[in-house]
């Protein structure tokens, strides 16, 4: 494979802090380099993929069946690959994505049903070649989690309203995934003060930071 940027993904259940953490981290970043650099997110990042992302996350909870879900995922990461994600890593950025495939897999996938060799062949198709260097999974019980979520009022709670039954399943999927790529994918206790979470963060991804060539070692 030719040379490339680095690609960070932030996963875990609703309320585990992504959102917080990626703003930590990109604000740290901020202050070690002048380079240019991508925060983005999923569904969406680009406009089509926003469009799409407003039919997934409003509504009733049962609108749409797994399959579609993960179609619809799929459809919307194609366009946020093609029109950010490759092109960042092509000109060797660093690319922080809020969620990616490993949502896929667990919410679809692992919980939804879809099987494994569907979700593999829309991710294929999705993504081709690209995929994270380094997965931050934030783990936090799910019950604490979903009701953070909920607290936050913002809408955009069709996911919140699938129930906790629902939402312990997805935290025991984002660990099935850790423990089966344990070379790529670290799990942070994020049951704990924001700084502290930060702190472990940063612990992971500066060395990769520093390999890349994406901060210097001062």
């Amino acid at each position: 494979m030719t040379a490339r940027g680095l690609f960070i993904t932030f996963e875990g259940g609703e309320g585990c802090g992504k959102t917080t953490q990626i703003q930590k981290l990109a604000d740290r970043i901020k202050n070690l380099t002048s380079t240019a650099f991508v925060v983005t997110r999923e569904p969406g990042g680009v406009p089509a993929a926003e469009l799409i992302r407003g039919l997934l996350v409003n509504g009733d909870a049962e609108t749409w069946r797994p399959a579609t879900e993960g179609l619809l995922m799929s459809a919307a990461r194609h366009e946020h690959v093609e029109q950010i994600i490759r092109p960042a890593l092509a000109q060797n950025k660093l690319v922080i994505s809020d969620r990616f495939v490993d949502s896929t897999i667990v919410y679809q996938g692992i919980v939804g049903g879809v099987s494994a060799d569907d979700i593999a062949a829309m991710n294929k198709i999705a993504c081709g070649d690209i995929y994270p260097d380094v997965t931050i999974i934030l783990d936090i019980d799910s019950q604490i989690g979903l009701a953070r979520a909920m607290s936050r009022g913002e809408g955009e709670d069709r996911f919140e309203a699938k129930g906790q039954a629902f939402h312990e399943k997805v935290r025991a999927g984002f660990l099935e995934i850790a423990a089966n790529a344990p070379m790529r994918c670290v799990v942070i206790n994020a049951n704990r003060t924001p700084d502290e979470i930060a702190a472990d963060i940063w612990q992971v991804v500066c060395p990769h930071l520093l390999t890349s060539g994406l901060i210097g070692n001062e």
